[in-house]
């Protein structure tokens, strides 16, 4: 039981994607995908149904090679993917941080911020 249902246990949350490898021994995993709207991925052989499959990789899904070819690039993908998310919000965050010193500019003051500040300060003398 631990050897097919050991991973459930330390899901967090709902997958993303569903990646199968063999379309005939995985039609119940493709059904409950499509139940949930969980994109299916499928490296698909000549004998596979498209029915019920987002995504079809041509390929033959009896050799281990072919399989071994398909997930690695697969992998890749998903870690660019993450490599290119995480700089666009480093990027984002630089980005929302840059104040007008930066640029070499000085901020401009309001003639109505100045006149109420000097308001207060005479205010301020007339108490004293």
């Amino acid at each position: 039981m631990t050897k097919t249902l050991g991973g459930i246990k330390e899901m967090r949350g709902m997958p993303d994607l569903l990646v199968i490898v063999d379309q005939t021994k995985e039609a119940i995993a493709i059904a409950e995908a499509n139940k949930l709207n969980i994109p299916v991925v499928c490296l698909a052989d000549t004998n596979a149904d498209p029915d019920g499959i987002d995504y079809i990789i041509p390929g033959n899904d009896d050799a281990i090679r072919a399989i071994k070819l398909v997930c690695s690039k697969l992998a890749d993908a998903v870690l660019e993917g993450k490599q290119l998310r995480e700089n666009k919000a480093n990027q984002m965050a630089k980005i929302q941080s840059v104040k007008a010193e930066d640029a070499g500019v000085e901020e401009e003051v309001n003639s109505e911020d100045e006149a109420a500040e000097t308001q207060v300060q005479e205010t301020a003398s007339v108490e004293e």
